[in-house]
């Protein structure tokens, strides 16, 4: 996915159909010239609905898209003919895909599979035709019910990435190059901060044709979850991954308390990240001997499973995908 290409997040204003007018008509011919009332219902308007689709990974389809408006139903004539329904309008999105309402902010759906529909706006229903009405006290209406109207919202539509694992750690901590080395995926990668600056999905194939997908999250700092750096942007991201892979570089001043500071920040984004399994990968290890890894390894946090692993000289890499994979099979 090239930076200008992935879009994880548009609003747009959905408007649903008009429902058409029930028909006040009276049965006539030749004949019958008083007829009773034969009029029919008016059609729905047209649904507004959003549709997952496996083969989209991005927003980017729907950058420029502002509106959508269903069509409005079709008014019911004589005979007791009910008008066409409006057309629905679907919107599909990636997997992942979250919609909400701007102005409340309500959670309207979420969009996990394939082929998921649903209903985003409802169309107005249609009006009752004067046959309706008609009883046996009541046999020559001569009204009936007009359609309801559509509806018009804004709805936000906000992507986050269906993933197994999902890359934790500061910029340039070496993501996108174990990213690089595991996958096809081809992330930008450079010897400064922030080269990443959209998330990048990678399918990490493993022994026997088994495989697992790995996101690059673009990098955190402290303060993100109150908006700093890249902020708020792309931490939902790390929600959907089952697995949270912590990166810290081998060269950092303290890799417990850089560990630290990474889980502190998803906590404040999200108390519930802290339940993820997660590993930790002390990553550009390749600069530390064996006795260096001997003394640093006391420091490390007791509680979480860690590996070091150098992607350029292909260090425990094999060792962090045993160890993925067995976290990731584990309730299996």
């Amino acid at each position: 996915m090239s930076n200008s290409n992935f879009i994880d997040y548009v609003k747009i204003c959905c408007r649903s159909g008009n429902g058409g007018s029930g028909s006040a008509h009276f049965y006539r011919t030749r004949g019958i010239p008083k007829g009773g009332p034969d009029g029919g219902n008016g059609g729905r308007g047209g649904h507004i609905i959003i549709k997952g689709n496996k083969q989209l990974w991005t927003l980017l389809h729907l950058k420029y898209t502002k509106h959508v408006f269903a069509e409005n139903g079709e008014s019911g004539s004589g005979n007791l003919k009910t008008g066409a329904d409006g057309e629905d309008k679907i919107i599909e999105v990636p997997l992942g895909t979250v919609a909400r309402n701007t102005e409340t902010g309500e959670f309207l759906c979420e969009i996990t599979e394939d082929g998921q529909q649903e209903i985003l706006v409802k169309g107005g229903r249609g009006g009752k035709g004067n046959d309706h009405f008609k009883s046996s006290t009541f046999q020559a209406p001569r009204f009936a019910q007009p359609g309801e109207e559509g509806v018009e919202e804004w709805i936000i539509f906000e992507l986050k990435l269906l993933a197994d694992v999902g890359l934790v750690g500061f910029p340039n901590a070496g993501k996108s190059t174990l990213l690089s080395v595991v996958s096809a995926a081809k992330p930008e990668i450079a010897d400064y901060p922030f080269t990443t600056l959209v998330p990048n999905l990678g399918m990490v194939y493993y022994r026997d044709h088994r495989s697992f997908v790995m996101a690059d999250i673009p990098g955190i700092i402290e303060g993100a979850s109150e908006g700093k750096g890249l902020g708020l942007r792309f931490l939902r991201h790390i929600e959907r991954n089952a697995l949270l892979l912590f990166m810290v570089p081998a060269d950092a001043d303290d890799i417990k308390k850089e560990y630290q500071i990474l889980s502190d920040e998803l906590k404040k984004y999200n108390p519930e990240l802290l339940d993820k399994k997660r590993i930790l990968a002390i990553s550009k290890s390749d600069l530390l001997d064996d006795l260096m890894i001997e003394q640093t390894t006391p420091s490390l946090p007791k509680n979480v499973p860690h590996v070091f692993i150098s992607s350029v000289a292909q260090r425990g890499v094999e060792t962090l995908k045993d160890m993925i994979w067995k976290i990731l099979n584990e309730e299996t």
